[in-house]
C-alpha cells in the first residue's frame, strides 16, 4: 500500500504493515545480524547518519544507499532528506509497533537505512594515494565499537586524510560504530587489514613520521613539531600499544592530572589530532 506525506513526491513511500515482509528483510533482528556480519552491507541509524549516507551516495563511488525504513510519523519532517536520495531508492514506512517488531527492540529514532560499501582499498594502495602533506590516524587492537566510531569522528573533525586499522580492530561498519562516528565512517578513507607492524611499516616506507601515543610517551603532544607526513598511533585501552611499537617509533603523551591511568581512546585521539593538525596548519 502506498503512503503519502507532505513534501514527499506522491508514490515515493511504500507502507509496511507486516514485520515479515520480505522487502525489508535486511532490517529484521538488527542486533543479532550485527553480530553475524552483513557481508558488505551496513545499517545506518538516525537522521545525522542518514544525511551522511545521502552525501556519501552522491559523492563517493564506494558507498551506495539501498533502501530506507522510517517511522511513519517522522516522514514529514524528513521530506527534504528523503528527496536527497535518488528516486530508485525505495523508502518504506511503518507504524511504531510494526517498526519495533521488525527491528526486534524499541527503535526510538525511527530512522533506518541499509547501504553497501565496496571493499576498502588495499593498505598499500591507500597509503600510496595519500597526498604529500598528510595526517593519518592508526588504530591497533581496538575492539570497542564506540572507540572505533570516535576515531572516525575525530579523524573527520581534525582533517585526517585516512584511518588505518590493523586486522584485530573491529569493523567500523558495525551499526554502533557508524552511529558514534556520526556517519564519518562513510566519508573518511580507511583500510582494515594486516598486523600493526605491517600497517606502520607501510607508513614508514612512505615517509611518514610515526608518533605512538602512550601515557609514558617521551614528548608532550603539544611540543611535537610535525613534518609534512604524520601518523598518530592509538592502542587499545588498558594494555595500550605493544612495547615493540613504542620502542621502534617516537612516542608522545598527553599531559593530564596526576594519578590517572590514561584517557580513553576517543578523548586521546581527539586531543592528539587537534594538536598535530593545528601544528601542521591544517585548522582554521
Amino acid at each position: 500500500m502506498a503512503a503519502t506525506e507532505a513534501g514527499v513526491e506522491p508514490g515515493r513511500l511504500i507502507e509496511i504493515t507486516d514485520p515479515g515482509d520480505v522487502r525489508i528483510a535486511e532490517f529484521t533482528s538488527i542486533r543479532e545480524r550485527d553480530l553475524t556480519g552483513r557481508h558488505g552491507q551496513f545499517v545506518a541509524e538516525g537522521t545525522v547518519v542518514l544525511s551522511m549516507l545521502a552525501k556519501a551516495h552522491a559523492g563517493f563511488g564506494s558507498v551506495r544507499a539501498e533502501k530506507l525504513l522510517l517511522l511513519k510519523n517522522r516522514v514529514a519532517g524528513l521530506s527534504d532528506l528523503i528527496e536527497r536520495f535518488p528516486k530508485d531508492i525505495p523508502v518504506y514506512v511503518a507504524e511504531a509497533a510494526v517498526l519495533d517488531a521488525i527491528a526486534g527492540f524499541h527503535l526510538h529514532r525511527g530512522v533506518l537505512a541499509v547501504g553497501s560499501r565496496s571493499a576498502p582499498p588495499e593498505l598499500n594502495d591507500l597509503v600510496a594515494g595519500l597526498p604529500e602533506s598528510s595526517l593519518a590516524l592508526v588504530g591497533c587492537g581496538i575492539s570497542n565499537h564506540d572507540n572505533i566510531g570516535a576515531l572516525f569522528r575525530n579523524a573527520a573533525g581534525f582533517t585526517a586524510d585516512a584511518v588505518l586499522l590493523d586486522e584485530t580492530c573491529c569493523d567500523p561498519l558495525y551499526r554502533k560504530a557508524l552511529r558514534v562516528s556520526v556517519g564519518s565512517v562513510l566519508t573518511v578513507p580507511y583500510a582494515r587489514q594486516g598486523s600493526a607492524e605491517e600497517v606502520l611499516g607501510a607508513l614508514a616506507t612512505a615517509g611518514f613520521e610515526i608518533w605512538a601515543l602512550s601515557p609514558a610517551g617521551e614528548v608532550e603532544i603539544g611540543a611535537v613539531a610535525p613534518g609534512r607526513r604524520v601518523a598518530l598511533v592509538m592502542g587499545t585501552e588498558g594494555e595500550g600499544l605493544p612495547a615493540a611499537i613504542l620502542n621502534r617509533f617516537r612516542s608522545a603523551r598527553i599531559a593530564q592530572a596526576p594519578g590517572l591511568d590514561s584517557l580513553n581512546v576517543g578523548t586521546a585521539s581527539g586531543i592528539a589530532l587537534y594538536a598535530i593538525a593545528r601544528a601542521m596548519g591544517r585548522l582554521g
